[in-house]
């Protein structure tokens, strides 16, 4: 299905999120690692979300101030916000939650964000961006999550490479 053109590497970006309920978004520029005419496609293997308080010595729920949730999603189409579950578009997600008794636990986010690290395993992207959401309820003083794609290049096969490309398209209406 796919011939590997490079190692496993990683991609990051973090936002910064330092309003209640207001989303913050990002994006992951894959301009260089996609090429349509090469039917070249972003192999993605797995993806972190590391969340952070104001520095990176400061705790997280140190940050939050109080009781609520951290939540980041990851899509490669731009749908402007959080997308549920059985959006074709989402790669991977997360939620923090946090109480005042200063107890951190993952909600039951049960996405896999783990793809694998054979040959033919992981999620093909062919689309030139990968889209970040965040939000947090808490109020914040500045908590950062940082997303860590860990991918490969990857040339696909003219009929895998349409396959994809249509499914990404089809996902966007």
């Amino acid at each position: 299905m796919a011939t590997k053109k490079t190692s496993m590497f990683t991609l990051t970006e973090r936002v910064t999120l330092s309003a209640a309920n207001t989303e913050t978004f990002a994006t992951i520029d894959l301009g260089s690692y996609v090429d349509v005419g090469d039917r070249q496609a972003l192999q993605i293997h797995s993806v972190d979300f590391i969340f952070q308080g104001a520095t990176g010595a400061v705790a997280v729920n140190t940050s939050m101030g109080g009781s609520g949730h951290v939540v980041a999603q990851v899509t490669d189409l731009n749908r402007g916000g959080f997308v549920f579950a059985n959006d074709r578009a989402l790669i991977a997600s997360a939620d923090l939650i946090h109480d005042n008794d200063a107890f951190l636990s993952m909600n039951a986010d049960l996405y896999p964000d783990n793809y694998g690290k054979g040959s033919n395993d992981g999620r093909y992207v062919v689309n030139d961006q990968l889209y970040i959401s965040a939000l947090t309820t808490a109020h914040a003083s500045n908590i950062n999550v940082t997303v860590r794609v860990n991918a490969s290049i990857v040339t696909l096969g003219a009929k895998d490479f349409m396959a994809i490309a249509i499914q990404s398209t089809a996902a966007d209406n």
